[in-house]
């Protein structure tokens, strides 16, 4: 195994070059952003519905606010997390929690609403971008942009990596790719498979995969993808959608 990672890693270098940061990965995730819809998410209430649970999600520069409804066996149950921390309250009335409890709660809430929001936030000061090169998916070309996280501002995540493929004709996120050291790790890669513009923003449904061995590079997963060496875990399905812009 150590030999295939080997042999991938060194097909990468090959295919692409080493990695380097300049100004061309800032200008392709800015172009990205605005395709997906730029500015007009600095402004919105973005609200939808994903696996039998309701999302309400605000993100400025300087402010967020994300919350989550659901029912269970204890009632309503309503989880906000925002600038000021995270707070879980069951019918109105506010619950006290663990601080495990409040980590795993928050990394919950915080994971579907970076994700829905892709690629906006890719402009967050923690976020280092590396233009990798330009490849073929599906008969389409793309820029590639690999992202790490500084240590100070990244979040307890700062070690996760992610790879982005931007259409070079409309600029828009159709893959990406992400290794992550939560819940024990592991490796996954996106496919955009249905696209929602609502209000002049872009959101996309996706079908999630994973390999075989999760401890691969995450930069072996374009070919494992064009080999269909890739196990179709789940579809990420955003229903309901609704936006509302603030004047």
């Amino acid at each position: 195994m150590k030999k295939l990672k080997y042999l991938l890693c060194l097909g990468i270098i090959f295919s692409f070059g080493s990695c380097h940061s300049d100004d061309e990965a800032q200008k392709i995730i800015d172009q990205s952003i605005a395709a997906h819809g730029g500015e007009l998410f600095q402004n919105a209430n973005i609200s939808f519905d994903f696996r039998d649970r309701h999302y309400e999600i605000f993100k400025s520069p300087d402010r967020f606010r994300y919350v989550r409804l659901f029912t269970d066996e204890s009632g309503l149950v309503e989880d906000v997390l925002d600038n000021d921390g995270f707070e879980r309250r069951i019918n109105g009335e506010p619950v006290e929690l663990t601080e495990k409890e409040v980590n795993a709660y928050s990394n919950s809430v915080n994971s579907v609403a970076y994700f829905a929001f892709l690629p906006y936030g890719l402009n967050d000061s923690a976020v280092i971008k590396n233009y990798v090169g330009e490849t073929t998916m599906e008969g389409n070309g793309y820029h590639l942009i690999k992202v790490t996280f500084k240590p100070g501002g990244g979040g307890e995540d700062y070690e996760d990596e992610f790879l982005y493929w931007i259409n070079k004709e409309n600029s828009r996120m159709d893959y990406l790719a992400y290794s992550y050291h939560t819940d024990g790790g592991g490796l996954r890669f996106r496919k955009a498979i249905n696209t929602h513009t609502v209000s002049g923003i872009l959101l996309q449904d996706y079908d999630n995969y994973k390999p075989a061995d999760e401890t691969l590079p995450v930069e072996s997963m374009e070919e494992l993808f064009k080999s269909g060496d890739l196990e179709l875990l789940s579809k990420i399905l955003l229903e309901n959608i609704e936006v509302e812009l603030i004047p």
